[in-house]
């Protein structure tokens, strides 16, 4: 559905929405790669991966660590993220491009993610979830 950046003293806060909860994984694993690289294209870059955690919100923080290793280690930039929650296992395809420092040097370095005040929230229609990433 969506992410927006909200004011944060120091790091970086986002609001995350989806439809359903491979919809908001979705979505903040997009407002991560946002923060640290900006603009993506699919060109071609290919990667699957899964987890399982004790609960959604472990779930959550594993999955963003997961995607800040593998663009660490394998200098790839991830843009689409096609997430499958059943329970508290998650398997995920993501597609991307290489690290090109000419286009995606305009971000911050993303640290890590925050656990502090981390819970999704099932609204009406949505589920929703306020990640701080520390940069």
């Amino acid at each position: 559905m969506s992410f927006e950046e909200l004011d944060h003293t120091a790091d970086v806060l986002m609001r995350v929405r989806g439809a359903t909860l491979g919809e908001l994984f979705a979505d903040a694993g997009r407002a991560m790669f946002h923060v640290m690289y900006g603009p993506c294209e699919d060109r071609g870059i290919e990667r699957q991966i899964s987890l399982d955690a004790e609960n959604l919100e472990s779930l959550l923080i594993d999955y963003l660590s997961e995607l800040l290793f593998i663009t660490e280690v394998e200098n790839t930039v991830f843009c689409t993220f096609d997430v499958d929650i059943q329970g508290t296992r998650l398997i995920a395809a993501l597609r991307g491009e290489p690290f090109d420092p000419a286009r995606h040097s305009a971000g911050s370095l993303v640290k890590g993610i925050s656990y502090f005040g981390l819970e999704i929230v099932k609204e009406e229609e949505a589920y929703v979830v306020e990640i701080i990433f520390d940069i």
